[in-house]
């Protein structure tokens, strides 16, 4: 089933009578594609049933022709002595088949010398779809024919052509061949060259009967949603072309837990998006509305974990489940108290903020963490407010905008572990670095896209999004065109997002406003600086 929706012409795909097939096939000195060449070539060309061009010619190896290879095609070294060059013919062949779908039987022997030929010309690869009707035929036919063999296959479908190992013969052959392929491929409502390009990685698969629940999927970007047979949605994802996508599941994906999924699968539902975008973000919020139980990556995590400072005279590092509005700082949300634990342990090695929890004088000596020399104590009395402000600098210096502040002296740790050869030691402080320093990245990120307050912006592809306060607001596409937009809601400022949702939706807006081709279009606050950024540790 899908949402209501009415599919445009151009989202159907390309009917297989709108396709130009080029069928080649190829003679060769030997069966590499590195060490021999080219003897001959033959293609055709046809379109909705009919023949549009043939192509032949004899091509020179400038190499000997093998006894073996003579006897099998009948070419030999007279033959191709006064013909073309493969430089002279190669030109020709790709001007012959234009964009056409290059469609071969066992297609890598054929696209492997086309593909070698090109590279030593100076060439790029052929761009050309193709098609393989050795692997078309296995799909189809495997259990009628005694074997998938050219000469096999022609006198099945009763080709007037018999292959004969010279090119245009065999390309004529495998003409019929693709004829018949494509009848059968009809019965299983395959009647586009995006689902016929897929076909053949089918592999038998034992849920390929549910294929016909993605027969009527739009081709457009979107999110889909696989439900059981009690109606509970199972799994969420995202596409760029929800019909390719949603049948891709039918193609031989052997993972166990695809096999799992397409068995307890009874229904699709879709929802078409403006752009990829609003597919991320809507695929976002979906499953964090259900939780599929498939959807085990991105399952959403029980809490939100917070590294914040708390509110008391001498200040130390706390974790937290929930954001208190008003704190002057806050890392976060992490998934777990273990990522939380990691950023904390980074801020300790970096600064000397107190680790215990003791009243300011309760005790006469100083704590274990002080003995050590790895932080303050202001329990026993000897650390005036002044002095310990001091040494929370740092760290308000690298919430302020200054990360080199605390990831400095976790760069010297690390450098210091390793002249020392303490590799177990350096590879702790690299983790903690790049546990600290996307915690910092992600928090200015945050910040940047609030202070930008209603944000409009536009990438390549001509989707259009709104964002207010950090939040995404609507998305559409230029081609659509713009819907009509209800005033956001005034939403109090937050130092980093709330919930681990949240986060994920502003990390998918903050790389998308920074992608080439994205531009921002207005702006009612200030303009996020989306080139900054923190050097990782493999570039220090």
């Amino acid at each position: 089933m899908t949402l209501a929706y009415q599919p445009s012409f151009e989202e159907l795909g390309t009917p297989l009578y709108e396709v130009t097939f080029c069928v080649v096939d190829l003679e060769t000195t030997g069966g590499s594609s590195q060490a021999d060449a080219i003897t001959e070539f033959g293609a055709v060309k046809v379109r909705s049933g009919e023949v549009v061009g043939e192509f032949q010619t004899l091509v020179n190896p400038d190499a000997a022709i093998p006894a073996s290879i003579v006897v099998l095609t009948g070419i030999t070294q007279s033959m191709v002595i006064d013909a073309p060059r493969i430089d002279e013919v190669y030109p020709s062949f790709l001007e012959f088949a234009g964009d056409s779908v290059i469609v071969a039987h066992n297609k890598s022997f054929d696209l492997g010398f086309l593909n070698a030929a090109a590279a030593r010309l100076g060439y790029p690869k052929l761009p050309n779809r193709s098609l393989d009707t050795v692997a078309l035929a296995r799909r189809l036919v495997r259990s009628e024919v005694r074997s998938l063999g050219l000469r096999s296959l022609a006198a099945h479908f009763r080709s007037p052509v018999t292959p004969t190992h010279r090119a245009l013969d065999d390309a004529r052959a495998t003409v019929h061949v693709l004829h018949g392929l494509l009848e059968r491929a009809g019965t299983l409502h395959v009647t586009h060259l995006e689902d016929l390009l897929e076909l053949p990685t089918a592999r038998g698969n034992p849920h390929y009967d549910k294929i016909d629940l993605a027969r009527g999927l739009p081709r457009r970007p979107g999110v889909y949603l696989f439900k059981d047979r009690h109606g509970t949605v199972i799994y969420v994802g995202k596409a760029k072309n929800l019909r390719t996508r949603v049948s891709s599941y039918f193609y031989g994906d052997e993972r166990r837990s695809i096999g799992n999924l397409m068995r307890e699968m009874q229904a699709v539902d879709t929802i078409v998006t403006s752009g990829e975008l609003d597919a991320s973000i809507t695929e976002l919020r979906l499953i964090h509305e259900h939780i599929p139980r498939y959807n085990r990556a991105s399952k959403p995590p029980k809490a939100n974990h917070f590294v914040t400072l708390t509110n008391e005279a001498f200040p130390r590092l706390s974790l937290t489940r929930k954001l208190h509005t008003g704190g002057e700082f806050a890392l976060g949300p992490f998934r777990s108290r273990r990522a939380a634990e990691l950023v904390m342990h980074a801020i300790w090695d970096a600064t000397r903020i107190r680790r215990c929890s003791g009243r300011p004088g309760s005790r006469s000596g100083t704590c274990a963490p002080a003995q050590l020399g790895i932080s303050v104590c202001p329990c026993d009395g000897s650390v005036s407010e002044a002095e310990y402000t001091a040494e929370l600098r740092p760290l308000i210096r690298a919430i302020g905008g200054e990360p080199e502040a605390i990831l400095d002296p976790l760069v010297d740790r690390m450098r210091d572990h390793m002249l020392a050869l303490r590799y177990e030691e350096a590879g702790w402080a690299r983790d903690r670095y790049r546990a600290l320093a996307a915690a910092l990245e992600r928090r200015r990120e945050w910040q940047e896209i609030q202070a930008a307050g209603t944000l409009e912006a536009a990438d390549r592809t001509g989707e259009w999004v709104s964002i207010a306060g950090g939040r995404h607001v609507r998305s559409w596409n230029e081609k659509d065109g713009r819907p009509l937009m209800a005033v956001p809601e005034p939403r109090v400022a937050t130092p980093v997002p709330p919930t681990v949702a949240l986060a994920a939706e502003a990390r998918l807006l903050w790389k998308w406003l920074a992608q080439r081709g994205t531009r921002i279009m207005s702006a009612d606050g200030r303009l996020p600086d989306l080139a900054t950024r923190i050097t990782p540790i493999s570039e220090l």
